[in-house]
């Protein structure tokens, strides 16, 4: 199963286009709109919760849909635009609700994490109105999803510069959709 996390809230999103360019060519997918979903940051009630839940390996609560589902994923696509220097919070609190150990991820006797993720690749989306910064957002995305995760592959697909005086933003929009195959090969 392809798992689009789909994480932008404009009905007429760039990054969105963007992304359903990219998954048009990999097949069918099961789409999570994180704007649409009831996603909030962990209360210390909310984290009490998980780890009573996750000490005692009930991992079919509900609480974990969305770790279960990330887990199970084939591959994974994230849509989020750039803003203000990384990606929307919306999908920070969507990692943090992810993040269950025991479904996502393990630690080793060495205290480091394992990844326990089906995924073998991960693609990140974005567009950018300015110039792209990948330190804060596809960074942080890469980083999580293969040291924590387990997964192996991730990759970045971006169009940027879209809001810049006298820049074609739809032209390099279709120049991003365009190669698009020659990334996924």
């Amino acid at each position: 199963m392809i798992l689009y996390v789909n994480c932008c809230v404009r009905s007429d999103s760039r990054t969105d286009r963007l992304a359903r360019a990219v998954l048009g060519k990999m097949g069918e997918y099961t789409e999570l709109h994180l704007p649409s979903e009831d996603i909030r940051p962990l209360s210390e009630e909310m984290l009490l919760r998980r780890t009573a839940l996750l000490q005692s390996g009930r991992y079919d609560d509900p609480m974990f849909r969305y770790a279960r589902q990330f887990a199970e994923a084939d591959k994974i696509v994230i849509a989020a635009p750039f803003w203000d220097g990384s990606f929307p919070s919306l999908l920070k609190v969507y990692i943090e609700n992810v993040y269950a150990v025991g479904i996502v991820s393990s630690y080793g006797d060495d205290g480091l994490p394992a990844g326990l993720c089906k995924a073998d690749e991960l693609i990140y989306v974005t567009t950018a109105g300015g110039p792209y910064i990948p330190d804060f957002s596809y960074g942080y995305i890469r980083a999580v999803a293969g040291t924590c995760f387990g997964i192996g592959k991730t990759r970045l697909v971006k169009a940027e510069m879209l809001d810049i005086a006298g820049m074609d933003a739809e032209g390099i929009l279709s120049q991003a959709i365009e190669g698009i195959p020659e990334m996924l090969a």
